[in-house]
């Protein structure tokens, strides 16, 4: 198994970027009638990371991510890292290959 992270370029400042997951989102609950004390932490799929890329990076991360499931699949690292998982090295040089016709150098991978 290959772990890959993926970088897409700023829209405004150009440079690699890629989003982490700093903290588990919190969704908490409000009623009618009474106050519910409730919070429920819930971590992003790899998929809704990217998503949220939206207007960051200088393309549509729904094109990014019809590419990159052919390959393998969108994963969040141990530290909120966005990342590839890929079965194996062929894989890998397919995805980037894939990416560099669809996107040119907007979205990178990197170890």
């Amino acid at each position: 198994m290959i772990r890959l992270r993926l970088f897409g370029r700023c829209r405004i400042y150009h440079d690699p970027v890629s989003p982490v997951l700093k903290q588990p989102a919190e969704i908490g609950w409000d009623a009618w009638f009474r106050t519910i004390d409730l919070v429920t932490p819930r971590r992003f799929s790899g998929r809704q990371l990217l998503l949220k890329t939206r207007g960051w990076w200088t393309v549509d991360p729904s094109e990014v991510a019809e590419i990159v499931e052919a390959y393998g699949r969108l994963v969040v690292g141990e530290k909120g890292e966005l990342m590839v998982e890929l079965t194996d090295e062929t894989a890998a040089e397919g995805l980037n290959v894939a990416l560099g016709q669809h996107f040119g150098g907007q979205v990178l991978l990197a170890p």
